[in-house]
């Protein structure tokens, strides 16, 4: 799973948006950053797992320092334009179609057919400083992620 990345620098990645242009990971430097994979646009878990990012989304924004949302899935840039046009998301979502950006961050896929959901806080530097893997409850793990912010940016460390 992706938890061997904390402590690490986070894999740097270049990849589609939903809004047609090139995003990588470094454009994101001297950001926190929540970087987040999903298994399917559409797909119920999904949907609520982005949905609760979106609910969070003002809260992110409002952290000292803010936290960006970054959403990565195999979906094409057209299923993820449909998606986030639908939901009326606020952050981007980032077209992964041959897993390599999910393989890097060692995202796993169960039983060979469905990807994992797993979400990453990196620090500015690109330190991953916590991993959460979320396969079937999306409200809690925005929680984790929250919390884990908190503990850390109280001077706390992660256990």
């Amino acid at each position: 799973m992706g938890s061997q990345l904390v402590g690490e620098k986070a894999p740097n990645f270049t990849l589609p948006s939903s809004t047609d242009e090139m995003v990588s990971l470094a454009d994101y430097d001297g950001k926190w950053k929540v970087l987040f994979f999903y298994a399917k646009d559409g797909s119920p878990t999904c949907k609520r797992g982005c949905l609760t990012f979106k609910q969070q989304y003002d809260l992110f924004q409002s952290l000292t320092p803010p936290v960006e949302i970054i959403g990565i899935s195999q979906d094409s840039l057209e299923d993820h334009r449909r998606f986030k046009t639908e939901l009326e998301l606020p952050f981007s979502l980032l077209s992964d179609p041959d897993r390599e950006v999910a393989d890097a961050y060692g995202v796993p896929v169960h039983l060979g057919l469905f990807p994992a959901k797993s979400s990453f806080l990196i620090g500015p530097d690109r330190s991953v400083h916590y991993c959460y893997d979320w396969l079937f409850r999306p409200r809690r793990h925005v929680a984790r992620i929250l919390d884990a912010f908190s503990e850390l940016s109280s001077g706390g460390k992660m256990k």
